[in-house]
Order: C-alpha cells, then structure tokens, then sequence
C-alpha cells in the first residue's frame, strides 16, 4: 500500500497521516470528538424512532425510546405521563409498569412501551427517561401520543333575547373530541369566517370569534344580528357534527315601557298611602291607648292609718 503523507484536523490541532488508512482511524476519532462536549464526556443521548403517535381509540401502539450504549447495560428506566390538563403520573418506574397501567402495557426490547388498547384518557406526552448505572447521567426523550376520536355532538348556548346595544356572547364546546376540535358558528345556514374584515360582504361585521375555544361574542348587538346560529365541532379523526339551531333576537330597548312601569309603581304607592290615612280619619283603624305610665301619674291611693281617722272625724265635726 502506498505511503499517503498528510494531515487531519482534530478540534484545533492537525496530525501528519503517513497512510490512508492511518489517516482514516484519525477522521473516526475525530469524528467521535466533536460528538463530545468541551470536557471530552459523550453525550448521553436518548431518542424516539417516532415524536409523534397517533392511534385509534381501544387499539394498541408502541411508543419507542432508544439510549446511546455510554448510560452502560445496568440502566434505570422511566416513562412519565403528563395529560391535557397537566397532571403528570408515573407509567413505567423502575422498569416496571405502575399498577393503573399493568393489565395493558408492557416493556419489550430494554425500553420500550407496547399499550394492548388506548382510551381518549391516554391523550398527552409521555417522557422516556434513562438515568445511569451509578446514577451520574441522566437523558430523556417526549413522545407525544394522540388518541383518535371523532366529533360528539357539541354542547351549545345562544342567548333568546338581547338589548340593542348591548354585549351578546355564544358558546360551543366538544370535550370528547381528540385532537382538540375547532369550531365553526353558522348564521341562518351561512358560515361565518374566523376574521370577517378580510371576506369581503363581512366587512362590517362586528363580531369576533374564536375557533379554538368556540366562542362568538357581538360586543354591541345589532338588529342585523337577529338570525338562527348553530355550531359546528370539526377534528381529522371522523365527520363533523353539529348542534341544533337557536334563534337570537335583537330588541330596541322599550322606553315607553319603562317610564308607564316607574309611573304605576308611583301611583300604587300613592294610593296606599291614601287608603291608610282615610282608615284613621274613618276610625277603621283602632286608636292608640294611653300608657300605663300616664295612667300611674294620675292615680292617688286613699289615706291610710291617722291620717284617714282624721279625715273621717272631721267630717263628723262638719
């Protein structure tokens, strides 16, 4: 073979290759360096063959996690579950599925998890972890797993009745659909675009509506607004449904009606007190009696002892 004189970069520094072969022995240990950090330990890396899993409701899937062979043979294997609303438990600690999950799932292949059926519950991101033999390096992987279910009829509310003027506020939600479903608001059968001032004849529209949460709100109802709405929940995992259609009316606020209120309030008021004050002109009503305490001011006890003999000598001397 002959003598290829050369050199190869290592981080900062270049070696003399007498050989191509010497020289290639070189590239792989250089190669290996820069997959290390400055202090020269290796990665410790942990992957997934697939991030993102979708599955039909109450069938199986694998979620995958894979470590690079530097965590050694005698690894710690976790599998962490966090849910839609945060709450996070353990699936798998210490190698071993935790009792909410052991009648459904196993560990096969080192660390990997094989799920025999999957509800809409198991929506959510699911961490892989991988800590060392001797507990000095630690890495991780997110899976995110996504049960397919299709749109449920949704739950919706559309006000009767609103003053002209005043804030009109439509809401619609599917809890069950997964993925999370956007919505859609029809007005007398017409769709009514997520951002009106861009379609034209919605121009001056004053609604806004939100598709994610599903909720139409008109800040200042108009009598245009007056019309049947209903709403529509709409995933990729089946047909979208829909809840049946209520009318909203729009109402000048009346008036007239309020100011003959105020003035009836007023003459019933009136004519109570009429009627109490002609009741005690008439003497319907009872007169108050004199107090106790007047009556034993004005009350004096006969004389008693001398006192009376005397009263009743002198009456004899009369």
């Amino acid at each position: 073979m002959a003598n290829l004189k050369g050199s190869v970069g290592i981080g900062q520094y270049r070696l003399s290759c007498c050989n191509s072969l010497w020289c290639s022995a070189r590239l792989f240990e250089n190669h290996l360096y820069r997959k290390t950090n400055k202090k020269g330990v290796s990665g410790y890396t942990v992957t997934t063959s697939n991030a993102n899993v979708q599955v039909e409701e109450n069938k199986g899937v694998d979620l995958t996690c894979a470590h690079s062979g530097d965590f050694g043979s005698n690894v710690l294997l976790r599998w962490k579950f966090k849910d839609r609303k945060g709450s996070q438990v353990f699936v798998v600690h210490d190698g071993k599925p935790t009792a909410p999950y052991a009648n459904r799932l196993t560990v096969y292949g080192g660390s990997n998890l094989r799920f025999t059926t999957v509800t809409r519950k198991d929506t959510g991101v699911y961490t892989c972890e991988i800590t060392s033999g001797d507990k000095t390096q630690v890495g991780e992987t997110n899976v995110n797993l996504t049960v397919l279910v299709p749109p449920s009829v949704p739950y919706c509310i559309v006000p009767s009745s609103v003053t002209t003027g005043r804030t009109a506020t439509m809401y619609c939600s599917d809890e069950s659909a997964s993925p999370p479903p956007t919505y859609k608001w029809y007005k007398n059968n017409v769709l009514l675009p997520d951002n009106p001032s861009n379609v034209a004849g919605f121009k001056n529209a004053t609604y806004r509506l939100n598709p994610k949460t599903g909720v139409l709100e008109f800040p200042a109802a108009a009598k245009t607004d007056t019309a049947d709405y209903y709403c529509e929940s709409v995933n990729s995992a089946g047909p979208a449904q829909r809840c049946r259609a209520m009318k909203m009316e729009v109402r000048d606020l009346n008036a007239g009606g309020i100011a003959a209120g105020v003035i009836i309030a007023l003459l019933l008021v009136a004519l109570l007190i009429f009627a109490i004050w002609f009741a005690k002109k008439k003497g319907y009503l009872p007169a108050k009696k004199e107090s106790s305490s007047k009556m034993n001011a004005s009350y004096h006890p006969p004389p008693s002892g001398d006192d009376a003999d005397f009263t009743q000598k002198s009456s004899f001397v009369v």
